[in-house]
């Protein structure tokens, strides 16, 4: 079976995740898929094949004889799609022998132009998935769930030499907490690679530092008709701390390996106010040098308008995989390696973003990313092509085979 056939099946099963949830996974309807995922895992001979209790699938490929000393490789995706766009009946179209123009989506008649997405004139003659402009396609990640799949059965029925190969599907990616409950021991593997990335010969092992804050503005409210030299109005002060921020350090402004601060949320009243950041730094020592300009903001405004006026709680989220990623990196040199071998050119992008293999590292699994053949991700305009599914297949069968001699 090939990778497209099985993700038509796949996106079909409603997985979003729930931010709001405090449930592990976070919604019980990324279950159906992980059972079904179970249960054709065990198909294909994989005896250990399970879903826990969380909601992660896990199994095992053992090697093939001769072939034990290999260190155990694994390939990881995510189930589950992003809340930012619906995943509720997905309508999955075909558009064979794609002309490489435009493309109108059927539900909604909205276009797909390739002035804004100059990427599908490169998929000229290709079979072109989108969804029916209703709802996302969810190749984010249900492409690489079915292209680790179909290189496991492909493995199997061609009787390929491999050392071990431990696979994982994991829920709740898109809110933050596919890493948070996975059994690394369990897993069994030295190394790993999430296929959860974009365009299909890509390769990500940079990524964000990441932190979240909260920044509480204490005012004190009298009639402003009476106001002078008594009101302190937590409102304008929250402005005045978001405007000690440096203007053009803000994602609409920066791009590469550029950080930002992120103004996600605000709200209140003169009493009191609130306001909610992401900050985002590829560098370790960026990343601390925003930490404390933040602090350094509430200090200065605590000192102005008096003690406990500004509280500021700063949690860190993830760091960049890189620091981890360095002591072994013969995963991003035999990545380029397979990717050659696949036909295709290496790409490699720094995330801005993060990804469960970020976590994953610093839990002990060295995990880069690769990418799927997706698209225009967590939204309707969200596609991929069978072709560039079909060299994803090529590019994990390709590192399976480069890790089945090398003995830890």
């Amino acid at each position: 079976m090939r990778a497209y056939e099985r993700f038509l099946r796949y996106v079909k099963v409603y997985t979003t995740s729930d931010p709001d949830s405090a449930a592990h996974p976070t919604t019980a309807r990324q279950l159906d898929l992980g059972r079904m995922l179970a249960e054709e895992l065990k198909a294909l001979g994989l005896q250990d094949a399970r879903l826990d209790e969380h909601g992660y699938v896990y199994a095992t490929l053992p090697a093939a004889p001769g072939y034990e000393k290999a260190p155990g490789l694994g390939f990881i995706a995510h189930m589950d799609t992003s809340p930012d766009a619906s995943g509720e009946n997905v309508s999955p179209q075909l558009h064979e022998n794609y002309d490489g123009g435009d493309v109108t989506l059927p539900a909604t008649g909205a276009v797909m132009k390739v002035a804004d997405f100059p990427f599908l004139a490169e998929m000229k003659g290709q079979t072109l998935i989108t969804a029916d402009g209703s709802t996302l396609l969810g190749a984010d990640d249900k492409a690489g769930v079915a292209e680790i799949m179909t290189m496991a059965e492909r493995l199997i029925a061609e009787k390929r030499p491999h050392g071990k190969i431990c696979i994982a599907f994991t829920p709740d990616e898109e809110v933050g907490q596919g890493a948070d409950l996975f059994d690394v021991p369990g897993f069994g593997a030295a190394y790993a690679y999430t296929v959860d990335g974009d365009d299909v010969g890509e390769i990500s092992y940079e990524n964000f530092n990441a932190a979240a804050v909260n920044v509480t503005v204490n005012g004190f409210s009298v009639h402003p008709g009476s106001a002078k030299n008594a009101m302190r109005n937590a409102l304008n002060i929250g402005i005045e701390f978001h405007t000690a921020l440096p203007a053009f350090e803000r994602p609409e402004h920066t791009d590469g390996r550029e950080g930002f601060f992120h103004l996600c949320d605000m709200r209140g009243d003169v009493t009191k106010a609130e306001l909610e950041y992401i900050v985002r730094d590829h560098d370790a020592v960026r990343f601390a040098v925003r930490k404390a300009q933040l602090q350094k903001i509430a200090q200065d405004l605590n000192e102005k308008y008096g003690a406990g006026t500004i509280e500021l709680s700063i949690r860190d989220s993830y760091y960049n995989m890189l620091e981890k990623i360095e002591p072994h990196f013969h995963l991003v040199e035999n990545a380029r390696a397979a990717i050659r071998a696949a036909g295709l050119t290496p790409q490699e992008t720094p995330v801005r973003g993060g990804t469960d293999g970020a976590t994953l590292s610093y839990h002990g699994l060295p995990c880069p990313n690769l990418g799927t053949g997706g698209r225009n991700f967590h939204g309707p305009f969200e596609c991929i092509t069978v072709e560039k599914m079909d060299q994803s297949v090529e590019v994990l069968l390709h590192l399976a085979d480069l890790y089945k001699d090398r003995a830890e």
